[in-house]
């Protein structure tokens, strides 16, 4: 039975050049955003039958009095998988092999091994070699409207299990972006310029994310391409997704250790 998890706004200006249509308010039952901000709210509101309870953002005392919750330096390095634009969720995982969400590792292992499997014939270089769990490509680099389609879960959590860090595309579909953040699999990095358009499937590259932005390095080519801040949505993939965020700086409890 799939696994229902809280949804973020989305959390990167759009590059496209289309105007982009009024944000509608975020609802659930369960997670009421208390404040304005597309981001991390300044606080969160926790409902049960049993209970109902406001927690303010994230301050954690390591971090300095009065700090808020940031993004540490991250530093991904690896082989670069290029595609271009529209890539639908069928294509990162057909719908009959995504009948099951993930609960443990034999299951993500199956996932994995499907990742970015409903690519057209034209792609004769896989993203995961058949007969394979893992994929050698660590970063994937993409056009507009990246993970259209539907809304599953699985789209991200594939990839991440596949090995990937993190997707740099010009835009995505706003439900691939918010479950990308909810699942903390990937990190879904927006770039300036189209960076598909200068890269090749195999290139070697270096993604390093500060909260100002970023910076992709193509080392194969010599070229770099500035990407845009992730925002608050940086420290939740961070910590693993939106339940493990919750739990690091106390908006629910960590589970009990036997």
């Amino acid at each position: 039975m799939a696994s229902t998890l809280p949804t973020l706004p989305r959390a990167l200006p759009s590059s496209s050049s289309k105007p982009s249509s009024p944000l509608v308010p975020f609802r659930s039952s369960s997670l009421k955003f208390t404040t304005p901000t597309p981001f991390i709210p300044s606080s969160i509101s926790l409902s049960s039958r049993a209970a109902s309870f406001v927690i303010p953002r994230a301050t954690p005392a390591s971090h300095g009095s009065g700090s808020t919750e940031t993004l540490a330096k991250t530093t991904f390095h690896g082989l670069c998988f290029v595609l271009k634009d529209n890539i639908d969720t069928d294509q990162i995982i057909p719908a009959d092999k995504a009948t099951i969400f993930p609960s443990n590792q034999q299951e993500r292992d199956e996932i994995a091994s499907y990742a970015l499997s409903g690519l057209p014939d034209s792609h004769t270089t896989r993203f995961v070699v058949p007969g394979e769990i893992k994929s050698k490509y660590s970063i994937i680099i993409a056009g507009e409207n990246f993970g259209c389609g539907s809304s599953r879960e699985h789209a991200p959590v594939c990839l991440g299990a596949a090995g990937a860090k993190a997707v740099v595309a010009q835009t995505y579909a706003r439900i691939f972006f918010r479950n990308s953040v909810a699942t903390g699999e990937v990190f879904p990095l927006e770039s300036e310029v189209r960076v598909c358009d200068e890269c090749t499937t195999g290139d070697t590259v270096t993604i390093e994310l500060r909260d100002s932005g970023g910076l992709l390095t193509n080392h194969t080519t010599g070229k770099q391409y500035k990407l845009k801040a992730i925002g608050d949505a940086g420290p939740v993939i961070d910590a693993g997704g939106i339940f493990a965020y919750a739990r690091k700086v106390g908006m629910i409890p960590s589970p009990s250790v036997a």
